[in-house]
């Protein structure tokens, strides 16, 4: 699998082509009845006239008048054969009708758009025929070809409706926005209620077409470098065993890496090509004399401290909950948990669901006492260090020490947050269970500076920027991608995360999966875990972008998405999405897909290498791409045991992104 998966709308083109014939054929012959009844009748050819017609009364057909023509036509076109070579389009329906209907349930059959006011409890559901019924949302992933007057989408299969005119064409779209706006907020698609929703500052989002995007358009343009070697392979993919279920991933930017798994954490070595196995695992072993009262399930949370010696692991309260009372410190030099730290505030237990690092390079800092801590509705700074600024003793008997709580806010409204991550300066971006993306600057966690509005999906995952320019955030169906630069009244251009931004916000970028690739990517096809990759000094620019999806591990370049000429955002409704991506695909679910420290990246190559874990059950990893743009592949393979992680190093000065397929 190689770019992104648009090869449906080329065939559905050709496809198409064919039926338009048939069109013409048709029309050619209406044509000739007509002509048939124009020349003057004659008294012989009145008579042969006028037996036609009798026996053609006889024959009792039936002619459709003009109110029985199909309301909202369109073609409805299937697509077969997944990402095989005999995969293509075909004809479903060649004239059925759309509508929108509100309904309760499944067996709901609903009423029309505009007939039926909302009530809290139904929703919109697009209906194709007898065809197709979907609920109107992201995870239909609706594609829009608007110089074909198409969209695609996905509904138990990948279908595609083709409009007559640019009319009826614009028509769905706005219907389908205005459903999605009303399945997602509760709200009518009123101008009031969208401004209730987006505010005028925010209107941008709302209508793209007149935000200002002269911050995308001022995205300094890198001069791509020139290859080194031409014929050298774009891919190489590597694969080290693991020992039990993967959990977490932890890069390190010095000498090691580490991968958390049910028995322990694993230790990998850093190379340029990847991370290779030491050989060491430090298990689990909490059975410290005195007890232990945290948690003592495996952990799912995995921090690297102090110039990468130490580790925090946060195991969850309750399985399938985030949330833990508190977190284990590993030293990694001698393999022992060295203590156990509470979480707590005013003398009372509380709960974290996440932690992270204080800045984005902090991991290497030796004298790192600080991290971040974030629960549902708390934002803080945690200090392992006591009042006076002494290290707390660590001991083997008795209660856990307890953290310092040494800044932060305890929110009293539901903010729902869910996750978290720090700029190289310190400043702190939140992602929320309605969709909203906080930032604060370093020096105060009470207020954010800047407050962008959900578009109604859940953050899941966020990361950032060094610099602090540019958010990601990462929702179950496409990733969010924000400009937090602004000009302030004097005329200096600053970001979200030191001032307000004002009413001059960019709109955001939307990165998404074609229909196709997003039903290929298996059951489980929610995105997660999107992340920039790793810079950790200024002046340093991020180049791509990586998501899990399913089986796939799908990268963006960076610079492309950020170009607003880009042939993806032509003929465009609605926020502009991309679609131009490379997929990196396996045989099961990813856990997780991040590159390496920049440290890594090898001389002849703008990036470093991409390190994809998988929870592998005995099996062999077979080439999965034979050929990119005509050069063959050097693919290692090993067998793994329980779990794999795998390395791609990729050439991408060489490789050509764009929307057509492969």
């Amino acid at each position: 699998m190689g770019t992104s998966q648009s090869r449906e709308g080329q065939e559905l083109s050709d496809t198409e082509s064919e039926y338009q014939s048939e069109e013409e054929e048709e029309e050619i012959h209406y044509d000739a009845v007509e002509r048939q009844e124009t020349p003057q009748a004659t008294s012989s050819s009145k008579k042969n006239l006028d037996e036609i017609d009798s026996r053609l009364k006889s024959l009792k057909l039936k002619y459709p008048s003009k109110s029985q023509t199909t309301l909202n036509p369109v073609k409805l076109y299937l697509h077969i054969g997944g990402d095989s070579p005999n995969a293509k389009w075909i004809l479903s329906d060649k004239l059925t009708s759309f509508k929108f209907i509100k309904t309760n349930g499944p067996d709901d059959s609903g009423s029309d758009h505009d007939e039926k006011e909302g009530d809290g409890n139904s929703f919109w559901v697009l209906k194709v025929g007898s065809k197709v019924k979907a609920r109107v949302s992201t995870e239909m992933q609706l594609k829009m070809f608007g110089d074909q007057r198409r969209v695609d989408f996905v509904n138990n299969g990948v279908w595609a409706l083709k409009f007559s005119s640019d009319e009826e064409y614009r028509a769905f779209v706005s219907l389908f926005q205005d459903c999605l706006f009303e399945n997602v907020h509760g709200l009518n698609a009123s101008e009031e209620n969208k401004l209730k929703i987006y505010s005028k500052d925010f209107i941008g989002w709302l209508k793209p077409e007149i935000a200002d995007d002269s911050m995308w358009e001022d995205a300094v343009e890198e001069k791509e470098e020139e290859p080194v070697r031409v014929n050298q392979d774009l891919l190489e993919e590597f694969e080290e065993a693991s020992n039990g279920g993967v959990q977490s991933l932890s890069l390190g930017a010095l000498d090691n890496s580490f991968l958390v798994n049910d028995l322990g954490v694993q230790v990998f070595r850093n190379y340029n090509k990847g991370i290779h196995g030491k050989g060491i695992c430090v298990k689990f072993d909490s059975n410290r004399s005195g007890g232990s009262s945290l948690e003592q399930s495996t952990p799912k949370k995995a921090m690297l401290m102090r110039a990468e010696t130490n580790m925090m692991l946060m195991s969850p309260l309750k399985e399938g909950k985030p949330h833990s009372t508190g977190i284990k410190q590993l030293d990694i030099e001698t393999g022992k948990i060295v203590t156990e730290w509470k979480f707590a505030k005013d003398g009372t237990d509380i709960t974290m669901r996440d932690i992270t690092n204080d800045t984005k390079g902090s991991q290497l800092d030796p004298s790192e006492s600080t991290f971040l801590g974030l629960d549902n509705n708390r934002l803080c700074q945690w200090d392992m260090r006591d009042r006076g600024g002494i290290v707390q003793n660590i001991f083997n008997g008795g209660d856990s020490p307890v953290l310092n709580w040494n800044q932060g806010h305890q929110f009293s409204r539901g903010t729902n947050f869910q996750c978290f991550a720090s700029t190289g300066d310190g400043s702190i971006v939140v992602g929320s269970l309605d969709g909203k993306i906080r930032l604060y600057s370093k020096t105060s966690m009470r207020q954010a500076k800047t407050a962008f509005p959900g578009l109604g999906s859940p953050i899941t995952h966020v990361d950032v920027t060094y610099d602090g320019k540019w958010v990601l955030g990462t929702t179950d169906t496409y990733l969010i991608l924000i400009c937090t630069l602004f000009t302030d009244k004097d005329g200096k251009t600053k970001n979200g995360f030191g001032g307000r931004m004002g009413n001059k916000i960019p709109a955001p970028r939307l990165l998404k999966l074609t229909p196709l690739d997003s039903h290929l990517a298996g059951a489980n096809n929610k995105f997660h875990g999107g992340h920039f990759s790793w810079v950790t000094e200024n002046g340093k620019q991020e180049r791509h972008l990586v998501v899990t999806v399913g089986k796939f591990s799908v990268i963006w370049d960076f610079q492309r998405v950020k170009n607003s000429a880009h042939d993806c955002y032509r003929n465009q409704h609605g926020l502009k999405s991309c679609y131009c991506y490379k997929i990196v695909l396996k045989d099961e679910s990813i856990v997780e897909s991040r590159f390496m420290h920049e440290n890594y990246a090898v001389s002849d190559s703008p990036e470093a290498p991409l390190v994809v874990a998988t929870p592998d059950e005995s099996q062999l990893y077979q080439p999965f791409w034979q050929t990119i743009t005509g050069l063959k592949l050097n693919v290692n393979v090993y067998f793994s045991s329980v779990c794999a992680v795998h390395f791609c190093n990729f050439q991408f000065n060489s490789l050509h992104f764009s929307a057509s397929s492969s």
